[in-house]
């Protein structure tokens, strides 16, 4: 067998590129197939490598400890595919979260990287899920989260739950029933277009009789005053109450002129964690309202 050395300096370049891209080898098939040709490391080999990088920072140790394990996130991944997401974004973004763990990676510990990395590529692959499976988020909470990737599976023939099934799913995932009863509503829902998808004209699309926007009505100039007045004098004023960071968080989550920044996002920018920067976003919020209220 080729050592883990040899393969990774004859395969590096291009998966370095595949890391961020799996479709860059070609197609996603192509990729598989090299990724699992790929010899994986000796626990010494993994000791070692680990502790270059922990001492030395160096990009070639990472490199190896993240190539070699790329068949993990493969592995990983096709457990997601009834999402019905690409199979390449699940494994890019699943890419994202092992680099992550081998970042974090601490072979003092005892634990091989492999039991470390799935916690983190199953996170990131989770986020991106939530983020892209509906227009609408589905879940936010914690709670939520846990019934998003577990309901699916429990909910038999995917009929809808009586209220003993409910009381029964809500004790083994310990959350509320109403908690259960939201998220299957949530799930069997769907997307609806504002416009009309096909050629027919005698089909109505709900932007056919929403409101119309340009009408002058006096509340609706009322409002948009009132909101204008917040937005400049107001806003500035609760702006200047909060700590920079609090203050970088708002603004990049609610205050840009094309879509604001995910939890994620600042999660990376701050070092922090997602539930964390909500929490300093909530915090925010309810010093924002007492100062426009004051």
């Amino acid at each position: 067998m080729q050592t883990a050395n040899h393969s990774l300096a004859t395969a590096s370049p291009s998966l370095a590129v595949a890391i961020a891209n799996p479709g860059a080898l070609g197609t996603l098939d192509a990729y598989i197939s090299t990724v699992n040709r790929l010899p994986l490391l000796t626990p010494e080999q993994e000791t070692s490598l680990a502790r270059k990088l922990r001492d030395t920072d160096s990009l070639d140790a990472a490199r190896e400890l993240v190539v070699s394990h790329l068949r993990l996130v493969v592995s990983v991944s096709r457990q997601y595919l009834g999402y019905g997401l690409p199979h390449a974004d699940l494994i890019q973004e699943g890419n994202v979260g092992l680099m992550k763990a081998v970042k974090r990676f601490d072979p003092e510990r005892g634990v091989r990287l492999v039991s470390f990395a799935v916690h983190w590529i199953k996170a990131e692959i989770h986020e991106f899920i939530i983020r892209n499976w509906r227009l609408v988020k589905v879940a936010t909470t914690k709670a939520q989260r846990k019934l998003f990737f577990n309901l699916r599976s429990m909910r038999p023939d995917g009929q809808t739950l009586d209220p003993a099934q409910i009381d029964a799913i809500a004790r083994e995932l310990d959350v509320r029933p109403q908690d259960v009863s939201e998220m299957e509503v949530r799930l069997t829902g769907r997307d609806m277009s504002l416009e009309n998808q096909d050629d027919d004209d005698d089909t109505y699309a709900p932007i056919a009789y929403l409101s119309d926007e340009g009408r002058q009505e006096p509340t609706q100039v009322m409002e948009r005053a009132a909101q204008s007045a917040l937005q400049g004098r107001g806003l500035a004023g609760a702006l200047d109450v909060l700590d920079e960071r609090s203050r970088r968080i708002v603004q990049a989550r609610w205050l840009q002129d094309e879509g604001g920044a995910t939890l994620h996002e600042l999660a990376q920018e701050f070092g922090v964690s997602a539930e964390r920067i909500r929490q300093i976003e909530a915090a925010a919020m309810k010093k924002m309202r007492a100062a426009l209220s004051a």
